[in-house]
């Protein structure tokens, strides 16, 4: 049983390469197919954001990175391997904890991760399973406890946050600005709150869904339009931001000129928080005006990272703890077909036993038949209690291959009865086996 992460993140990849992994809701159904071809994965989760896509994968062998890195470079034109990470068993489950706790993400502690590593476990249930299941599970729960036992997410800055300073430091102070907000989303929502609490004066939301964009409007006491109607007000605000989820771009240098020369010598600054982006980079050439993405949001947040720097320990020492927990349900999942089977054979023995020995005594009362099936009952289930807490114990520790063939041996379980299990304690509890005698 394996749990495998490839993916590709803001440490390791630009903008440029991010945008091209992009796994929007509507394409994530076809990926997952697509991955499960690729790698031979019996379970699979996509978790795609603006900062990462990543691929988890369970039940597949030595083959899944290979397939996964295929997967990745046809959807970004190129190999793989300068981008791609790969995380393998407790270092995968370790990640995912980190990523859901917000310790890997540009803004650390940010608290939106634990809500889209949610979302892509819900969407991607059927093609999710137990291992997988337990491990999104869990996740959401080391997320929750690191921001319930440690002070790394108070006050924790969000990518939007960190969008609007960037909008500072162009003009100082924000207080009277105004602003317009493309996109009607969880992000634009947070955006919007933190411009309004810089003191922006007049907001416009825009969104392709009028209805949206006037439902956010509404509560925020901002003016709603339609996307494609507000280009007019290009003229008048500040600072525009943007956050859509469209697959291109929906600012295009031609939604501008119009409107610059209408403006004098006001800059306009533009923030594009959206992945894959809404701004066309030739807008970086017109005069006046300060285009950011992403990627220019690293100088913003290194003083965050500072400010929670202290909080990092006590939140890896959750994760740790909780590592070492999933790691022990995963592996004691390999001895629970061998108890069942022991206490099958078991149950199977004893049925005959006794029915030999109601046999010879063929005048007992109802009563004492009874009494003879509940004492054999009880003493099977007392001589197989503390063989089966071990198994699985010995399946968590490490031990579980040698103990678990021991146990098939020794109650004479399934088709290597006949052969007793290889000599590993001279390799610190490696089995040494051929590989012809390993195929159940």
């Amino acid at each position: 049983m394996t749990l495998t992460v490839v993916g590709v993140s803001h440490r390791t990849a630009s903008l440029d390469v991010r945008e091209r992994l992009v796994i929007g809701p509507s394409e994530l159904t076809h990926t997952l197919a697509e991955v499960a071809s690729a790698t031979g994965a019996r379970e699979a989760v996509i978790l795609s954001t603006c900062n990462r896509t990543e691929l988890y994968l369970a039940g597949s062998g030595d083959e899944a990175v290979e397939g996964a890195m295929q997967v990745i470079a046809r959807r970004i034109g190129e190999s793989a391997e300068p981008y791609a990470y790969v995380r393998r068993d407790r270092e995968a489950a370790s990640h995912l904890f980190r990523v859901a706790a917000g310790l890997d993400s540009m803004i650390i502690g940010e608290a939106q991760i634990q809500g889209q590593v949610r979302d892509a476990w819900e969407l991607g249930r059927a093609a999710s399973g137990t291992l997988l299941n337990r491990l999104f599970q869990s996740a959401l729960g080391v997320a929750s406890r690191v921001r319930g036992e440690t002070a790394l997410g108070r006050g924790a800055a969000s990518v939007s946050s960190a969008a609007v300073q960037l909008a500072k430091q162009i003009f100082g102070s924000l207080n009277g600005r105004r602003a317009m907000v493309l996109g009607a989303g969880e992000m634009a929502e947070l955006a919007l709150e933190c411009l309004t609490d810089e003191g922006v004066r007049t907001a416009v939301v825009a969104n392709r869904t009028f209805e949206r964009a006037r439902e956010l409007a509404e509560r925020h006491g901002a003016t709603a339009m339609h996307l494609d109607e507000c280009w007019a007000q290009l003229a008048d605000v500040d600072v525009v931001l943007c956050s859509t989820s469209a697959p291109h771009p929906v600012v295009r240098r031609s939604h501008l000129e119009s409107g610059l020369s209408r403006r004098g010598d006001r800059p306009l600054c533009i923030l594009d928080i959206a992945l894959p982006r809404d701004v066309e980079p030739e807008v970086r050439e017109l005069g006046n005006v300060f285009l950011y993405d992403l990627d220019d949001l690293r100088a913003v947040v290194a003083a965050n990272i500072e400010r929670r720097r202290e909080e990092l320990p006590s939140a890896e020492q959750v994760i740790a703890e909780e590592v070492e927990r999933y790691w022990e349900w995963v592996a004691g999942l390999h001895a629970v077909p061998v108890v069942t089977e022991v206490r099958a054979a078991a149950e199977r023995m004893r049925q005959r036993e006794v029915a030999q020995l109601l046999r010879k005594m063929p005048n007992l009362a109802p009563a004492e038949r009874d009494a003879i099936e509940q004492l054999s009952r009880a003493l099977m289930n007392k001589f197989l209690h503390e063989p089966s807490v071990r198994l699985r114990a010995a399946a968590a520790n490490g031990r579980g291959l040698a103990i678990v063939d021991a146990a098939r041996y020794l109650f004479g379980i399934g088709g290597e009865a006949q052969s007793a299990p290889a000599d590993d304690t001279a390799n610190d509890g490696t089995s040494t086996r051929n590989d012809s005698t390993d195929e159940r």
